[in-house]
Protein backbone atom coordinates (compact mmCIF):
# COMPACT_ATOMS: atom_id res chain seq x y z
CA UNK A 1 0.00 0.00 0.00
CA UNK A 2 3.03 2.14 0.78
CA UNK A 3 4.31 1.43 -2.34
CA UNK A 4 1.47 2.59 -3.98
CA UNK A 5 0.85 5.73 -2.43
CA UNK A 6 4.62 6.84 -2.74
CA UNK A 7 3.95 5.53 -6.38
CA UNK A 8 1.13 8.32 -6.95
CA UNK A 9 3.23 11.14 -5.57
CA UNK A 10 6.28 10.22 -7.66
CA UNK A 11 4.11 10.50 -10.67
CA UNK A 12 2.22 13.57 -9.68
CA UNK A 13 5.77 14.85 -9.33
CA UNK A 14 6.85 13.68 -13.14
CA UNK A 15 2.92 15.26 -13.99
CA UNK A 16 4.27 18.49 -12.65
CA UNK A 17 7.30 18.14 -14.04
CA UNK A 18 6.00 17.95 -17.67
CA UNK A 19 3.74 21.23 -17.21
CA UNK A 20 6.70 22.76 -16.13
CA UNK A 21 8.91 21.83 -19.54
CA UNK A 22 5.58 22.83 -21.29
CA UNK A 23 5.99 26.30 -19.69
CA UNK A 24 9.41 26.65 -20.46
CA UNK A 25 9.20 25.74 -24.16
CA UNK A 26 6.46 28.52 -24.52
CA UNK A 27 8.57 30.82 -22.46
CA UNK A 28 11.55 30.15 -24.92
CA UNK A 29 9.69 30.92 -28.08
CA UNK A 30 9.66 34.99 -27.33
CA UNK A 31 12.55 36.91 -26.30
CA UNK A 32 10.75 38.52 -23.04
CA UNK A 33 9.33 35.20 -21.53
CA UNK A 34 13.17 33.54 -22.05
CA UNK A 35 13.97 34.40 -18.50
CA UNK A 36 10.87 32.73 -17.25
CA UNK A 37 11.29 29.71 -19.39
CA UNK A 38 14.99 28.48 -18.46
CA UNK A 39 13.39 29.10 -14.56
CA UNK A 40 10.64 26.64 -15.32
CA UNK A 41 12.98 24.14 -17.48
CA UNK A 42 15.15 24.75 -14.14
CA UNK A 43 12.39 23.65 -11.21
CA UNK A 44 11.07 21.04 -13.53
CA UNK A 45 14.40 19.19 -13.59
CA UNK A 46 14.95 19.93 -10.42
CA UNK A 47 11.56 18.11 -9.49
CA UNK A 48 12.36 15.18 -11.89
CA UNK A 49 15.02 14.21 -10.57
CA UNK A 50 14.26 14.58 -6.71
CA UNK A 51 11.23 12.13 -7.51
CA UNK A 52 13.50 9.79 -9.73
CA UNK A 53 15.39 9.37 -6.51
CA UNK A 54 12.60 9.33 -4.25
CA UNK A 55 11.26 6.13 -6.22
CA UNK A 56 11.34 2.94 -4.58
CA UNK A 57 12.59 0.79 -7.29
CA UNK A 58 15.72 2.62 -7.52
CA UNK A 59 18.74 1.32 -5.66
CA UNK A 60 22.22 2.35 -5.65
CA UNK A 61 20.95 5.68 -4.97
CA UNK A 62 24.51 6.62 -3.46
CA UNK A 63 26.22 5.58 -6.91
CA UNK A 64 23.36 7.88 -8.62
CA UNK A 65 24.28 11.00 -6.24
CA UNK A 66 28.01 10.14 -7.05
CA UNK A 67 27.34 10.61 -11.11
CA UNK A 68 24.82 13.52 -10.42
CA UNK A 69 27.79 15.55 -8.11
CA UNK A 70 30.41 14.63 -10.88
CA UNK A 71 28.25 15.72 -14.29
CA UNK A 72 26.74 18.77 -12.60
CA UNK A 73 29.97 20.26 -11.57
CA UNK A 74 31.81 19.17 -14.82
CA UNK A 75 28.03 21.23 -16.24
CA UNK A 76 28.55 24.14 -14.31
CA UNK A 77 32.65 24.47 -15.40
CA UNK A 78 31.13 23.99 -19.18
CA UNK A 79 28.56 26.62 -18.72
CA UNK A 80 31.17 28.97 -17.34
CA UNK A 81 33.85 28.38 -18.94
CA UNK A 82 32.34 28.17 -22.28
CA UNK A 83 31.62 31.75 -24.85
CA UNK A 84 28.88 32.23 -26.71
CA UNK A 85 30.08 31.50 -30.07
CA UNK A 86 31.31 27.88 -28.69
CA UNK A 87 27.86 27.56 -27.64
CA UNK A 88 26.77 25.41 -30.94
CA UNK A 89 29.93 23.01 -30.21
CA UNK A 90 28.40 22.50 -26.92
CA UNK A 91 24.79 21.86 -28.44
CA UNK A 92 26.06 19.60 -30.54
CA UNK A 93 28.10 17.75 -28.21
CA UNK A 94 25.35 17.24 -25.45
CA UNK A 95 23.09 15.92 -27.85
CA UNK A 96 25.95 13.07 -28.17
CA UNK A 97 25.77 12.17 -24.67
CA UNK A 98 21.74 11.80 -25.68
CA UNK A 99 22.68 9.46 -28.08
CA UNK A 100 25.20 7.46 -25.85
CA UNK A 101 22.80 7.19 -22.76
CA UNK A 102 20.05 6.00 -25.17
CA UNK A 103 22.35 3.53 -26.28
CA UNK A 104 23.85 2.44 -23.10
CA UNK A 105 19.67 2.09 -21.60
CA UNK A 106 18.78 0.08 -25.08
CA UNK A 107 21.50 -2.69 -24.07
CA UNK A 108 20.75 -2.45 -21.00
CA UNK A 109 17.22 -3.17 -21.37
CA UNK A 110 18.03 -6.11 -23.90
CA UNK A 111 20.25 -8.23 -21.46
CA UNK A 112 17.72 -7.40 -18.50
CA UNK A 113 14.60 -8.98 -19.94
CA UNK A 114 12.52 -11.33 -17.47
CA UNK A 115 9.21 -13.08 -17.79
CA UNK A 116 8.74 -10.80 -20.88
CA UNK A 117 6.74 -13.18 -22.98
CA UNK A 118 4.50 -12.85 -26.28
CA UNK A 119 2.98 -9.94 -28.09
CA UNK A 120 5.04 -7.68 -25.09
CA UNK A 121 8.40 -8.97 -25.18
CA UNK A 122 7.73 -8.18 -28.99
CA UNK A 123 6.80 -4.69 -28.79
CA UNK A 124 10.05 -4.20 -26.36
CA UNK A 125 12.69 -5.85 -28.42
CA UNK A 126 11.11 -2.99 -31.10
CA UNK A 127 11.78 -0.11 -28.78
CA UNK A 128 15.33 -1.57 -27.75
CA UNK A 129 16.20 -1.65 -31.57
CA UNK A 130 15.18 1.34 -32.44
CA UNK A 131 16.22 3.03 -29.30
CA UNK A 132 19.72 1.87 -29.95
CA UNK A 133 19.66 2.84 -33.83
CA UNK A 134 18.43 6.38 -32.91
CA UNK A 135 20.81 7.02 -30.10
CA UNK A 136 23.63 5.67 -31.72
CA UNK A 137 22.46 7.51 -35.31
CA UNK A 138 22.59 10.60 -32.64
CA UNK A 139 25.95 9.96 -31.32
CA UNK A 140 28.13 9.77 -33.76
CA UNK A 141 26.16 12.60 -35.97
CA UNK A 142 26.63 14.86 -33.46
CA UNK A 143 30.46 14.31 -32.61
CA UNK A 144 30.75 14.82 -36.33
CA UNK A 145 28.65 18.02 -36.51
CA UNK A 146 30.90 19.30 -33.15
CA UNK A 147 33.90 18.16 -35.18
CA UNK A 148 32.74 20.61 -38.05
CA UNK A 149 31.46 23.34 -35.83
CA UNK A 150 35.29 23.36 -34.26
CA UNK A 151 36.56 24.00 -37.63
CA UNK A 152 38.50 20.98 -37.25
CA UNK A 153 36.67 18.42 -39.80
CA UNK A 154 35.08 19.34 -43.11
CA UNK A 155 32.56 17.32 -45.23
CA UNK A 156 35.00 16.84 -48.30
CA UNK A 157 37.33 14.68 -45.91
CA UNK A 158 34.52 12.76 -44.09
CA UNK A 159 31.97 11.98 -47.38
CA UNK A 160 32.37 8.20 -49.16
CA UNK A 161 31.65 7.92 -52.69
CA UNK A 162 28.09 7.50 -53.49
CA UNK A 163 27.05 8.58 -50.00
CA UNK A 164 23.23 8.93 -50.75
CA UNK A 165 23.13 5.13 -51.76
CA UNK A 166 25.28 4.34 -49.24
CA UNK A 167 22.83 5.66 -46.58
CA UNK A 168 19.93 4.26 -47.70
CA UNK A 169 21.49 0.81 -47.97
CA UNK A 170 22.22 1.32 -43.97
CA UNK A 171 18.94 1.90 -43.76
CA UNK A 172 17.57 -0.65 -45.59
CA UNK A 173 19.97 -3.37 -44.24
CA UNK A 174 19.30 -1.58 -40.29
CA UNK A 175 15.14 -2.00 -41.34
CA UNK A 176 15.85 -5.97 -42.19
CA UNK A 177 18.32 -6.98 -38.96
CA UNK A 178 15.18 -5.38 -37.02
CA UNK A 179 12.23 -8.02 -38.55
CA UNK A 180 14.80 -10.97 -37.40
CA UNK A 181 16.04 -9.05 -34.37
CA UNK A 182 12.17 -9.52 -33.07
CA UNK A 183 11.54 -13.28 -35.09
CA UNK A 184 14.32 -14.87 -33.47
CA UNK A 185 13.11 -13.50 -29.59
CA UNK A 186 16.24 -11.62 -29.32
CA UNK A 187 19.69 -11.43 -31.33
CA UNK A 188 23.19 -10.73 -29.88
CA UNK A 189 24.45 -10.45 -33.46
CA UNK A 190 21.90 -8.91 -34.91
CA UNK A 191 22.35 -5.99 -32.37
CA UNK A 192 25.99 -5.98 -32.94
CA UNK A 193 25.77 -5.16 -36.42
CA UNK A 194 23.01 -2.93 -36.23
CA UNK A 195 24.81 -0.89 -33.65
CA UNK A 196 28.04 -0.76 -35.65
CA UNK A 197 26.01 0.63 -38.93
CA UNK A 198 24.24 2.82 -36.97
CA UNK A 199 27.56 4.30 -35.40
CA UNK A 200 28.53 4.73 -39.19
CA UNK A 201 25.03 5.93 -41.02
CA UNK A 202 25.00 8.91 -38.35
CA UNK A 203 28.61 10.12 -38.84
CA UNK A 204 28.21 9.98 -42.70
CA UNK A 205 24.31 11.39 -42.60
CA UNK A 206 26.00 14.45 -40.54
CA UNK A 207 29.36 14.58 -42.77
CA UNK A 208 27.69 14.64 -45.94
CA UNK A 209 25.64 18.08 -45.16
CA UNK A 210 27.08 21.40 -46.37
CA UNK A 211 28.57 24.46 -44.19
CA UNK A 212 25.61 26.22 -45.30
CA UNK A 213 23.18 23.58 -43.69
CA UNK A 214 25.38 23.34 -40.31
CA UNK A 215 22.44 25.32 -38.37
CA UNK A 216 19.17 23.16 -39.65
CA UNK A 217 21.76 19.83 -38.65
CA UNK A 218 22.29 21.03 -35.49
CA UNK A 219 18.37 21.46 -34.42
CA UNK A 220 17.83 18.31 -36.42
CA UNK A 221 20.19 16.50 -34.10
CA UNK A 222 18.22 18.22 -31.06
CA UNK A 223 15.43 16.52 -32.79
CA UNK A 224 17.36 13.31 -32.92
CA UNK A 225 18.20 13.45 -29.20
CA UNK A 226 14.81 13.99 -28.45
CA UNK A 227 13.25 10.92 -30.26
CA UNK A 228 16.27 8.81 -28.57
CA UNK A 229 14.93 10.23 -24.99
CA UNK A 230 12.02 9.20 -25.64
CA UNK A 231 12.96 5.52 -26.46
CA UNK A 232 14.35 5.48 -23.12
CA UNK A 233 11.28 6.29 -21.39
CA UNK A 234 9.88 3.50 -23.47
CA UNK A 235 12.72 0.58 -22.50
CA UNK A 236 12.26 2.29 -18.88
CA UNK A 237 8.87 2.70 -18.40
CA UNK A 238 9.30 6.13 -17.55
CA UNK A 239 5.74 8.54 -18.80
CA UNK A 240 8.27 11.60 -18.19
CA UNK A 241 11.19 10.84 -20.39
CA UNK A 242 8.64 10.03 -22.74
CA UNK A 243 6.89 12.93 -22.24
CA UNK A 244 9.90 15.45 -22.39
CA UNK A 245 11.94 13.08 -25.48
CA UNK A 246 8.56 13.76 -27.79
CA UNK A 247 8.73 17.11 -26.78
CA UNK A 248 12.29 17.56 -27.38
CA UNK A 249 12.01 15.45 -30.38
CA UNK A 250 8.64 17.58 -32.11
CA UNK A 251 10.15 20.83 -31.33
CA UNK A 252 13.54 20.55 -33.00
CA UNK A 253 11.95 18.70 -35.99
CA UNK A 254 8.99 21.58 -36.46
CA UNK A 255 12.08 24.03 -35.93
CA UNK A 256 14.50 22.54 -38.60
CA UNK A 257 11.40 22.63 -41.02
CA UNK A 258 10.52 26.05 -40.40
CA UNK A 259 14.87 26.81 -40.80
CA UNK A 260 14.49 24.84 -43.95
CA UNK A 261 11.93 26.74 -45.69
CA UNK A 262 13.72 30.00 -44.40
CA UNK A 263 16.23 28.75 -46.73
CA UNK A 264 14.86 27.64 -49.16
CA UNK A 265 15.90 24.06 -48.58
CA UNK A 266 14.29 20.69 -48.98
CA UNK A 267 13.22 19.23 -45.20
CA UNK A 268 13.91 15.85 -46.69
CA UNK A 269 16.77 16.79 -48.34
CA UNK A 270 18.72 18.22 -45.79
CA UNK A 271 18.50 15.15 -43.20
CA UNK A 272 19.48 12.79 -45.84
CA UNK A 273 22.86 14.08 -46.08
CA UNK A 274 22.58 17.22 -48.70
CA UNK A 275 20.43 14.68 -51.54
CA UNK A 276 20.45 16.93 -54.22
CA UNK A 277 22.29 20.25 -53.33
CA UNK A 278 25.63 19.46 -55.76
CA UNK A 279 26.56 22.29 -57.30
CA UNK A 280 29.30 23.85 -59.21
CA UNK A 281 30.85 26.63 -58.44
CA UNK A 282 32.88 28.62 -60.42
CA UNK A 283 36.48 29.59 -58.66
CA UNK A 284 38.16 31.28 -61.03
CA UNK A 285 35.30 34.26 -61.48
CA UNK A 286 36.12 38.01 -61.66
CA UNK A 287 34.45 39.93 -59.48
CA UNK A 288 36.20 43.53 -59.62
CA UNK A 289 37.85 45.73 -56.99
CA UNK A 290 36.75 46.23 -53.58
CA UNK A 291 36.47 49.20 -51.81
CA UNK A 292 37.93 50.19 -48.08
CA UNK A 293 36.69 52.52 -45.48
CA UNK A 294 37.73 53.64 -42.17
CA UNK A 295 36.29 53.98 -38.81
CA UNK A 296 35.69 57.71 -39.22
CA UNK A 297 34.40 57.89 -42.61
CA UNK A 298 31.87 55.66 -41.47
CA UNK A 299 31.45 57.35 -38.70
CA UNK A 300 30.66 60.68 -40.48
CA UNK A 301 28.20 58.80 -42.71
CA UNK A 302 26.45 57.44 -40.17
CA UNK A 303 26.06 60.87 -38.56
CA UNK A 304 24.15 61.86 -41.57
CA UNK A 305 22.00 59.44 -42.08
CA UNK A 306 18.61 59.02 -41.21
CA UNK A 307 18.09 55.43 -41.01
CA UNK A 308 20.48 52.58 -40.04
CA UNK A 309 19.78 48.68 -40.04
CA UNK A 310 22.22 46.59 -38.73
CA UNK A 311 22.58 43.09 -39.66
CA UNK A 312 25.48 40.40 -37.72
CA UNK A 313 26.33 37.31 -38.51
CA UNK A 314 28.72 34.92 -36.42
CA UNK A 315 31.76 37.00 -37.18
CA UNK A 316 30.18 39.49 -34.65
CA UNK A 317 29.91 36.77 -32.09
CA UNK A 318 33.55 35.96 -32.45
CA UNK A 319 35.02 39.36 -31.97
CA UNK A 320 31.93 39.94 -29.08
CA UNK A 321 31.37 42.86 -30.80
CA UNK A 322 27.84 43.01 -29.50
CA UNK A 323 28.51 45.46 -26.48
CA UNK A 324 30.22 48.41 -28.54
CA UNK A 325 27.35 47.73 -31.29
CA UNK A 326 25.09 48.26 -28.61
CA UNK A 327 26.92 51.24 -27.70
CA UNK A 328 27.18 52.54 -31.09
CA UNK A 329 23.49 51.82 -31.55
CA UNK A 330 22.31 53.58 -27.91
CA UNK A 331 24.27 57.02 -29.71
CA UNK A 332 22.91 56.83 -32.95
CA UNK A 333 19.18 56.73 -31.71
CA UNK A 334 20.11 60.04 -29.53
CA UNK A 335 21.16 61.58 -32.67
CA UNK A 336 17.41 60.60 -33.59
CA UNK A 337 18.54 57.88 -36.23
CA UNK A 338 16.12 55.39 -36.83
CA UNK A 339 18.25 52.00 -36.36
CA UNK A 340 17.25 48.29 -36.41
CA UNK A 341 18.40 45.28 -36.70
CA UNK A 342 18.07 42.85 -39.65
CA UNK A 343 18.37 39.09 -38.02
CA UNK A 344 18.43 35.88 -40.63
CA UNK A 345 16.94 32.91 -39.25
CA UNK A 346 19.94 30.89 -39.63
CA UNK A 347 22.49 34.02 -38.81
CA UNK A 348 25.04 32.31 -36.54
CA UNK A 349 25.01 28.51 -36.15
CA UNK A 350 22.52 28.33 -34.02
CA UNK A 351 18.88 28.78 -34.08
CA UNK A 352 18.40 32.67 -32.53
CA UNK A 353 22.44 32.82 -31.55
CA UNK A 354 21.89 36.44 -33.04
CA UNK A 355 19.00 37.28 -30.93
CA UNK A 356 20.39 36.02 -27.74
CA UNK A 357 23.79 38.23 -28.13
CA UNK A 358 21.97 41.29 -28.57
CA UNK A 359 19.75 40.48 -25.37
CA UNK A 360 22.47 40.14 -23.87
CA UNK A 361 24.17 43.93 -24.89
CA UNK A 362 20.59 44.86 -23.96
CA UNK A 363 19.57 45.49 -27.25
CA UNK A 364 15.93 46.40 -27.12
CA UNK A 365 13.84 43.60 -28.03
CA UNK A 366 11.48 46.07 -30.27
CA UNK A 367 14.38 47.16 -33.04
CA UNK A 368 15.85 43.45 -33.31
CA UNK A 369 13.41 42.34 -36.89
CA UNK A 370 13.08 38.75 -38.50
CA UNK A 371 14.60 39.55 -42.31
CA UNK A 372 10.74 39.01 -43.89
CA UNK A 373 9.76 42.35 -41.57
CA UNK A 374 13.47 44.18 -43.12
CA UNK A 375 14.01 43.06 -46.55
CA UNK A 376 11.48 45.53 -48.19
CA UNK A 377 12.72 48.72 -45.97
CA UNK A 378 16.09 48.50 -47.75
CA UNK A 379 15.30 50.89 -50.42
CA UNK A 380 14.62 53.42 -47.83
CA UNK A 381 17.71 52.83 -45.71
CA UNK A 382 20.65 54.90 -46.09
CA UNK A 383 23.36 52.89 -44.45
CA UNK A 384 23.60 49.19 -43.74
CA UNK A 385 26.04 47.75 -41.54
CA UNK A 386 27.02 43.80 -42.33
CA UNK A 387 28.86 43.43 -39.20
CA UNK A 388 30.33 39.79 -39.80
CA UNK A 389 27.73 38.41 -41.92
CA UNK A 390 28.53 36.56 -45.02
CA UNK A 391 26.14 33.89 -46.34
CA UNK A 392 23.25 35.60 -45.31
CA UNK A 393 23.54 38.73 -47.33
CA UNK A 394 25.05 36.94 -50.72
CA UNK A 395 23.05 38.36 -53.60
CA UNK A 396 24.50 35.13 -55.24
CA UNK A 397 21.71 33.20 -53.55
CA UNK A 398 18.98 35.04 -55.85
CA UNK A 399 21.34 35.98 -58.89
CA UNK A 400 23.80 32.29 -59.03
CA UNK A 401 21.28 29.38 -60.14
CA UNK A 402 24.86 27.32 -59.90
CA UNK A 403 25.65 28.58 -55.92
CA UNK A 404 25.76 26.27 -53.42
CA UNK A 405 23.47 28.89 -51.54
CA UNK A 406 21.16 29.20 -54.43
CA UNK A 407 17.32 29.78 -53.72
CA UNK A 408 18.07 30.48 -50.23
CA UNK A 409 16.26 34.41 -49.17
CA UNK A 410 18.51 36.48 -47.73
CA UNK A 411 18.83 39.92 -46.62
CA UNK A 412 18.75 42.39 -49.67
CA UNK A 413 21.33 44.62 -48.04
CA UNK A 414 22.56 45.72 -51.73
CA UNK A 415 19.53 47.64 -51.89
CA UNK A 416 20.35 50.13 -49.51
CA UNK A 417 22.19 53.27 -50.85
CA UNK A 418 25.17 52.14 -48.56
CA UNK A 419 26.14 49.54 -46.98
CA UNK A 420 29.48 48.91 -44.90
CA UNK A 421 30.39 44.94 -44.61
CA UNK A 422 32.68 44.33 -41.57
CA UNK A 423 35.24 41.85 -42.18
CA UNK A 424 38.69 40.44 -41.35
CA UNK A 425 39.75 39.52 -44.98
CA UNK A 426 38.08 38.85 -48.31
CA UNK A 427 37.93 35.58 -47.31
CA UNK A 428 34.43 33.72 -48.40
CA UNK A 429 31.99 32.69 -45.29
CA UNK A 430 31.26 29.26 -43.87
CA UNK A 431 29.26 27.82 -46.95
CA UNK A 432 32.73 28.65 -48.69
CA UNK A 433 31.12 31.12 -51.58
CA UNK A 434 32.59 34.09 -52.46
CA UNK A 435 30.46 37.14 -51.87
CA UNK A 436 29.86 39.55 -54.51
CA UNK A 437 27.88 42.09 -52.41
CA UNK A 438 31.59 42.96 -51.38
CA UNK A 439 32.45 44.47 -54.60
CA UNK A 440 29.30 46.47 -55.32
CA UNK A 441 29.65 49.98 -56.27
CA UNK A 442 27.83 50.83 -52.86
CA UNK A 443 29.89 48.46 -50.60
CA UNK A 444 32.89 49.46 -48.50
CA UNK A 445 34.81 47.18 -46.72
CA UNK A 446 36.31 47.73 -43.01
CA UNK A 447 38.55 45.40 -42.41
CA UNK A 448 39.75 44.58 -39.21
CA UNK A 449 38.71 42.99 -35.41
CA UNK A 450 34.60 43.99 -35.32
CA UNK A 451 35.11 44.77 -32.07
CA UNK A 452 37.85 47.10 -32.16
CA UNK A 453 36.26 48.81 -35.21
CA UNK A 454 33.01 49.83 -33.74
CA UNK A 455 35.13 50.47 -31.02
CA UNK A 456 36.83 53.28 -32.89
CA UNK A 457 33.72 54.13 -34.77
CA UNK A 458 31.81 54.89 -31.48
CA UNK A 459 35.05 56.60 -30.81
CA UNK A 460 34.44 59.18 -33.89
CA UNK A 461 30.88 59.40 -33.08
Amino acid sequence: MNFIADMSLINGAYFVSALLFIFSLIGLSKQESAENGVLYGIVGMTIALAATIANPAVSNIQTILIAMVIGGSIGTWLAVKVEMTQMPELVAMLHSFVGLAAVAVGYNSYFDLHGVEGMMLNIHLVEVFLGVFIGAVTFTGSVVAFGKLNGFLNSKSLMLPHRHKLNLLAGVVSFGLMIYFVKQGGDDQSLYIMTGIALLFGWHLVASIGGADMPVVVSMLNSYSGWAAAAAGFMLGNDLLIITGALVGSSGAILSYIMCKAMNRSFISVIAGGFGTTTVVSEDQDYGEHTETNAEDVADMLSNAKSVIITPGYGMAVAQAQYPVYEMTKKLRDKGIEVRFGIHPVAGRLPGHMNVLLAEAKVPYDIVLEMDELNDDFPETDVVLVIGANDTVNPSAMEDPNSPIAGMPVLKVWNAKQVIAFKRSMNPGYAGVQNPLFFKDNTSMLFGDAKASVDNIVKAL
